[in-house]
Parts: C-alpha cells; structure tokens; sequence
C-alpha cells in the first residue's frame, strides 16, 4: 500500500462514515441536542445581557407565573432561565476546553510512546499510570482547595487529569500503525519523524479520538458541575452546578430550582453520549464494510 492510497482509503472511510452517522438517529438526536445548547450559550449574552447574578425580581417566583421570568426566580431574586443560558455557555466553555487540553497532552505523549517504543515508551507509560493511579476528581478537588477557583483553572485541572486515557489510546493506533506499508515506504522516502507522525500516522487515528472526545467533553461538563455543587466552582459565573447546589436545600417546597438545571445537565449529557455512540458505530470497519 502507497502513500496515497492510504490517504485516499483514509478519506473514502471518512465519506461513508460520515453517511452512516447521518443515517443514525441517534447520531441525529444527539447532533440537534448539542447544536442547540451551542445556540443557547450563543445567544445568551443578546437574550440575557446582564449579570445572572443580579437580583431582578421577587425570590421564589416558581415557573410561569410572570412571562418575564419564564422559567421562574432562586431564593435570591435571580433569574433562572438567564442562568441556565448562561450556564450552558460555562459548561461548553469548560467541556470543550478541557477537552482539548487533555486531547493535545494525551496525543502527543501516546504518539511519542507508540511511535518510538522501547525506552521512551516504557518512561511515558510510567509517568501515565501514574497519573491513572490517582482519582482524577479528587485530583482536581486538591488543585481547587489549594487555590482560588476560577474558570481557567477548572478547565485546566480537569484537561490535566483526563489525558491519560487519549495517551493509552493513541500508543495503541500508533503500536498498530508504525509497522504499516504506507508507514514504511514513509521512512523509506526519507520523511522527518514529525511529518510521519503528523501526516501518516495521526489522521488514520482520528476516528477513535474522535469518538473517545465526545465522551472527554461529557465527562468533563459532569465533573464541573459536581465541582459547583460542592462549592469549588467559579463564584463570579453561573453554572448548572452551581445552580443545582444553590436550590438544594429547598428541594421540597422549590423543586424547579433544582430540577430545571438538572435536566438542561442530563439533556446535555444525553445528546453527547448518543453523538458518542453513533460516531462509535459511523467509523466501526465492520459497518464501514457494509
């Protein structure tokens, strides 16, 4: 197999991928759910242009009883649709930053320790279990106590913690990939490490990293509201967490205001579970073959 056709085999993979995940439906599902909390954090600052954290009206104003306040207020005063709006914009800030940071840190440890092997391998793999070894939430909980919590931190804390299982993932694709033709002829022709990596080897790992990002950005969505619920969230934002920590202690006599940011949260992870597994489906060879 040649360069090239690897390439072209690689995209024709991604092409029939691509059909499978919009024949899914809950590709589809999963697709509108997370297109429309983008549209929400979108427009929050244009619908809602204050601070969430402003009193605007009486406390305790349950849903739909002032067209104002559709969705209600918190003991506060506080608008709860504003903060839900708001809200979804933390949650994608901090999901999908954190996201990113442990993808770029677990990508390139698991390429160096997959494509070089051997001593490097073993040393990068060291340095990974250890990192496996430690609960990543109660990791995250250390970083926050002993420091003043803020947006920035939250994302790189929890992007710190998440990169072991993307670098346990691409030293396996790159293990698999190195002694492959095309990697080869690759050597053969004289390419730099970084051009092989990059430009042979990387791109015919992308389906499972991918996959394993909508999980990471769930996973970090969750961890961030479990952080607020505690406490240890950004005082100065709104979140769902947060929300959903603030109205607990009135659960019984002001259920919505636990519920309604509990199930933007749920809804949320929903969608992202369900793109999740019709990606996982979309680039399965066995479909792909199909």
């Amino acid at each position: 197999m040649t360069i090239l056709s690897a390439l072209s085999l690689s995209s024709h993979v991604r092409h029939r991928a691509l059909r499978q995940l919009l024949r899914n439906p809950a590709g589809i599902t999963g697709g509108f759910i997370l297109l429309l909390v983008i549209a929400m954090a979108i427009v929050a600052p244009w619908l809602y242009p204050g601070d969430p954290l402003d009193m605007v009206a009486s406390p305790l104003l349950p849903p739909g009883a002032e067209l104002s306040w559709p969705l209600g207020t918190d003991a506060m005063g506080r608008d709860l649709t504003a903060g839900i709006f708001h809200g979804a914009r933390v949650s994608l800030m901090i999901g999908i930053g954190a996201t990113v940071i442990g993808l770029l840190t677990g990508t390139l440890i698991g390429s160096m320790s997959g494509f070089y092997g051997g001593i490097v391998d073993n040393g990068l793999m060291r340095v990974t279990t250890l990192f496996q070894t430690m609960p990543a939430f109660l990791l995250v909980i250390i970083i926050l106590a002993i420091s003043t919590p803020s947006v920035g931190l939250i994302t790189l804390s929890i992007g710190l913690t998440t990169w072991p299982t993307i670098a346990r993932l691409v030293r396996a694709e790159f293990r698999s990939l190195r002694e492959t033709d095309f990697v080869l002829a690759a050597r053969c022709q004289g390419f730099s490490t970084g051009h092989i990596i990059m430009r042979e080897m990387l791109p015919n790992a992308l389906p499972a990293i991918i996959v394993t990002s909508s999980v990471m950005v769930a996973s970090a969505i969750l961890m961030e509201a479990a952080l607020s619920f505690l406490g240890l969230g950004d005082p100065n934002v709104v979140s769902w967490g947060f929300l959903i920590g603030s109205g607990r202690e009135m659960l019984r006599t002001s259920w919505y205001l636990t519920a309604e940011p509990g199930i933007a949260l749920v809804i949320t992870l929903l969608g992202l579970n369900l793109l999740g597994d019709a990606l996982n489906d979309a680039f399965n060879p066995r479909l792909n073959e199909q």
